[in-house]
């Protein structure tokens, strides 16, 4: 949903990307998704799921197989690519396999089937294009992705930057099975003749690519004839958008094809086979964002005309006087039924998008939204504070299914809608979840055994692990994205929260977390750069600390009743995040990763020393943390650099001899007959990144995960359950929370 700051699928750029690259790993090495990992601290079998929350995230992509009843896949921009089983009525997910090293690939910029072969599907992966990150990689599957070859490309996709709802970038030749086609932001047309093994530029194709354009936006077969929209045209004549091959070799721009704003950008497109019409929605960006006009043509490919269908022209004046403006985004065609088409709106936010569909080959067009009956009951999270739900925002991936013409999905910046009946519609989610987490608390007493906080709907308080939060997203204010989730060590009835909001930026709980109220007042500097905050043991303190998106840091502030009032603490290291001491209410930590310095407060945080110097500095991902129940036990995780301990308040600090490297650690209930709780951290104790168990204070640790649940990058926060020994809750980041027990 749109909100008043970047969220985590807004585009990393500039001094932002830089920020960036502290959070991610190395990107030197990798093992294939078909070779085992190496080998580890002797493993403890695990089961793993999602806590569930519901979706959450953008899916960019649903594609319906033609062929196979049932058989459906999506694509997200952050969080992997998912196969729809009819018969459980959930999403299976197919890249969890995809380890530490391998982060950039959790982005899928394009889906392929084979119609000729139901069980070969192929996924085209890469989260950015930027000069930071890796190079993408095509997985192909003979078995619906229960399985997965791997091959390496040169180039770099971008499936989390703009333009990553177009497409589909990859196709299967409707004249050869082993010839595939792939489109790149950057680098032109690849073609692949042995089923994506090898890759090379295609020949003769007339796109030039530029190191900032968007490139070949969509491929789409027409018959045996071969289309693709280009992404780097100016809407002239001068510039042609859209290009076609009928052998593979030579390349034409379509004759008669549309210009002028409304028509710069091709978007996506779905080919009629009963009228032999092709339909391709414009708009004058990429998207997901900054569309503020569009189109809808079709060609009608026996008579090489084209007209305009567009259902309504933007840029008209809502009720309410704002300015209407918005692109087109997707398209689906009705397999069953000649002349029936749906396509999206998008980036319409005074009148809120919606879907338009056509019986009659786009002479009419009616609004599926105006008579839509939403039921959220199963992810109430989606009225987003409000009565009631939208229809949507951010859509651009629609799918009809082929084989029921009642059966339409489409994708938003939260969820995946469905109906049968095109007038009902629910969440057609279960599996499917996208969110990244940054934030986990989980409560040693109460209903709940977890809290959490995402960049994607702020605040859950999870009264089961099995279904979406009952209560919603926090309310009391809203944050789109949260900061910051913390609880009284021991007062765990108070929690607060803060977060990126239109109504205010911090809140607290007195029940636990199952409702909120904003604080009295806030700092000025809250509203733009929210950022950590913790409360004392009793709760009788609050630390906010203050860092802008694009990474600027502010000093940070002090409370001593409930948030009415707050003071500067000019000692406090900016950006910094405020560690309260578990057991003594006069203690706050804070560890400088500028200075590798840590400072304490011996005054409930009026001022902070500094105490042990000369650790590992210059990242801000490095994480203290403190032990449950202890007062002075702190843990630092300093990446590659490894893991430290002080068990004197941060006097001293020694370095732990059985981890190499530590991203992050928490805690959970001890194991029986043990005196000290049980630690999980996701770290590196030989040559793997994975998640591990360790029962006797760090001597020796257990790998928890396995090769086939590893969620790309995991380092952002990882904690145990108090209440239940072994349970774990891990942050991912595209793949919700995940919860493991050992079996």
């Amino acid at each position: 949903m749109r909100t008043s700051q970047p969220s985590r699928r807004a585009v990393l750029a500039g001094t932002a990307a830089a920020a960036a690259l502290t959070a991610l790993p190395s990107l030197t090495g990798h093992a294939s998704a078909a070779e085992p990992a190496a080998a580890s601290a002797a493993g403890q079998a695990y089961r793993w799921r999602n806590a569930v929350m519901g979706g959450t995230g953008f899916v960019t992509g649903v594609l319906f197989h033609p062929s196979v009843r049932g058989l459906a896949y999506a694509r997200t921009d952050i969080g992997g690519a998912y196969r729809w089983d009819e018969r459980a009525a959930r999403w299976t997910p197919l890249t969890d396999h995809l380890g530490w090293d391998d982060w950039n690939l959790l982005g899928v910029e394009a889906i392929a089937v084979d119609p000729a072969h139901p069980d070969r599907v192929y996924l085209a992966l890469g989260t950015y294009a930027q000069s930071w990150a890796s190079n993408g990689a095509v997985l192909r599957s003979d078995d619906r992705g229960a399985t997965w070859s791997r091959s390496d490309l040169a180039v770099k996709l971008g499936a989390n930057e703009d333009g990553r709802g177009m497409g589909e970038r990859l196709l299967v030749d409707p004249r050869d099975s082993d010839t595939l086609w792939l489109g790149t932001r950057h680098d032109g047309l690849l073609k692949s003749t042995d089923r994506g093994a090898t890759w090379a530029a295609a020949t003769g194709f007339p796109g030039s690519p530029s190191a900032t354009g968007q490139g070949v936006t969509l491929l789409v077969a027409v018959g045996r004839t071969l289309y693709a929209g280009w992404g780097d045209g100016d809407g002239t004549t001068g510039t042609r958008n859209l290009y076609r091959t009928a052998d593979g070799s030579k390349w034409e721009a379509v004759p008669g094809q549309p210009t002028g704003t409304a028509a710069k950008v091709p978007i996506r497109a779905a080919y009629d086979r009963h009228t032999r019409e092709l339909y391709v929605t414009y708009a004058n960006a990429p998207g997901p964002n900054g569309q503020s006009d569009g189109s809808v043509h079709k060609l009608c490919t026996t008579t090489a005309t084209w007209k305009d269908v567009t259902p309504v022209k933007p840029g008209g004046t809502t009720a309410d006087g704002s300015a209407d403006a918005f692109g087109y985004g997707g398209v689906a065609v009705d397999a069953r039924r000649p002349g029936t088409v749906v396509v999206s709106t998008n980036n319409r936010w005074a009148a809120v998008d919606t879907l338009y569909r056509t019986t009659d080959g786009g002479r009419t067009w009616t609004s599926l939204k105006d008579s839509a009956v939403l039921d959220v009951s199963e992810t109430p999270y989606l009225k987003w504070g409000a009565d009631k739900p939208k229809f949507g925002w951010w859509i651009q991936a629609v799918g009809i299914d082929p084989y029921d013409s009642g059966h339409l999905v489409y994708g938003t910046g939260a969820t995946l809608y469905g109906t049968r009946d095109l007038k009902n519609w629910a969440p057609q989610i279960r599996g499917l979840e996208e969110a990244s987490v940054v934030q986990l608390v989980s409560p040693p007493v109460g209903e709940a055994h977890l809290i959490s906080g995402s960049r994607d709907v702020g605040t859950l308080y999870h009264d089961t692990l099995t279904a979406s939060p009952k209560r919603g997203m926090a309310t009391n204010p809203v944050f789109g994205s949260a900061t910051g989730l913390a609880q009284a060590a021991a007062k765990p009835a108070y929690v607060v929260r803060t977060g990126w909001g239109d109504n205010g930026n911090g809140a607290y709980s007195s029940d636990g977390g199952q409702t909120w109220a904003p604080f009295e007042a806030q700092p000025s500097i809250a509203k733009d750069a929210p950022g950590p905050i913790a409360t004392n043991a009793d709760g009788s303190v609050l630390l906010w600390v203050f860092v802008h998106w694009d990474g600027t840091k502010y000093p940070a502030y002090r409370s001593a009743d409930n948030g009415t009032t707050w003071s500067e603490v000019a000692s406090f290291p900016k950006g910094a995040t405020p560690v309260a001491d578990p057991a003594d209410p006069t203690l706050f930590y804070a560890y400088d990763t500028d200075t590798g310095t840590l400072l304490a407060s011996t005054d409930s945080g009026r001022t902070f020393t500094a105490r042990a110097t000369g650790l590992p500095k210059g990242d801000s991902q490095f994480k203290l943390v403190a032990a449950p129940g202890r007062s002075g036990d702190l843990w630092l995780s300093t990446k590659g650099n490894g893991l430290y301990r002080s068990t004197d308040s941060g006097a001293a600090f020694t370095k732990v001899a059985s981890c190499w490297a530590s991203h992050t650690l928490g805690f959970g209930k001890a194991a029986d007959g043990a005196d000290y709780p049980a630690i999980y951290q996701v770290g590196s104790t030989e040559s793997i990144t994975a998640v591990y168990r360790s029962d006797d204070e760090a001597r020796t640790w257990v790998r928890i995960n396995d090769d086939q649940h590893q969620w790309g990058w995991t380092g952002e926060t990882i904690t145990g359950d108090p209440r239940v020994y072994g349970r774990v809750f891990l942050a991912t980041n595209g793949r919700g929370v995940q919860y493991g027990e050992p079996v």
